[in-house]
């Protein structure tokens, strides 16, 4: 058994209760598909965290901006990482700590093999920036999802878009609150289905709770656990690089 979290977005109030109900249940093994920094006002803390706690970490597309710059990012988003560099990015006389998590988030892996599985942030296509979206499923069989269904073998988990579901390759989709939280591979597959854990420290899928999954080698179960938002938003609303939008969506799981 093991535990999933993704899209952290420097928000310490909503990973120390995901890694509180981690501990509960007594999983040891903690595996972070990425944006651990971003929107949030506690970058630091956050990547202390995960680094300690998450036996690998992939890399976000928050992530990958810090390092190299938000060229693709709007405009609050990229202010956001803009002020997140500020704070994690050593210089000359930057002690030990500090380069340590910059050394971190520059070396982060694009994607994790897990047996049968894999874990990425984004898509096997794209590690970092290509959303896998449920709203993109019609008809049938697009080039695009043909190409990401043959590139795992079982079950691919990824994060990025913030929106709990699974996507099977029947071509149908589920959202975490349509199937109660609860998902047993192979129902509603041919052979393979992708799981999005989740937003731990920004859900939006109208729900502020924040969002992981436990895995037990077929049943994966999405945790959704209520924490002080209102503390994490009035940080965000404190600090004048940040955009108070990012605290209000935290409110309302947007």
């Amino acid at each position: 058994m093991y535990a999933i979290v993704s899209d952290i977005h420097s928000n310490i109030e909503a990973l120390t209760v995901v890694l509180q109900d981690i501990d509960s249940m007594g999983i040891k093994d903690i595996y972070c598909l990425g944006d651990v920094v971003g929107y949030g006002p506690n970058p630091l803390e956050c990547v202390d965290l995960i680094m300690e706690r998450c036996k690998v970490t992939l890399k976000g597309n928050h992530d990958e901006a810090l390092v190299h710059g938000a060229y693709a990012f709007n405009l609050r988003a990229q202010k956001a990482i803009e002020w997140t560099r500020d704070q994690l990015k050593p210089g000359f006389f930057s002690g030990s700590a500090v380069r340590r998590r910059w050394e971190f988030l520059t070396n982060l892996p694009l994607r994790h093999e897990l047996g049968d599985d894999l874990l990425i942030h984004g898509s096997p296509r794209d590690p970092t920036n290509e959303y896998i979206l449920a709203t993109e499923i019609g008809f049938g069989p697009t080039e695009k999802f043909e190409e990401i269904f043959q590139s795992f073998n079982r079950m691919l988990f990824v994060g990025h878009t913030h929106m709990p579901c699974v996507i099977t390759d029947r071509y149908e989709t589920k959202t975490s609150t349509e199937l109660e939280n609860k998902y047993t591979f192979p129902d509603l597959t041919d052979k393979r289905v992708i799981v999005n854990v989740g937003s731990v420290g920004q859900p939006r899928d109208r729900d502020p709770r924040a969002s992981y999954v436990v895995v037990d080698d077929t049943t994966v179960t999405w945790r959704r656990l209520e924490y002080d938002f209102e503390k994490t938003a009035a940080k965000i609303e404190g600090i004048a690089l940040l955009d108070t939008a990012l605290a209000a969506r935290l409110k309302e799981g947007i």
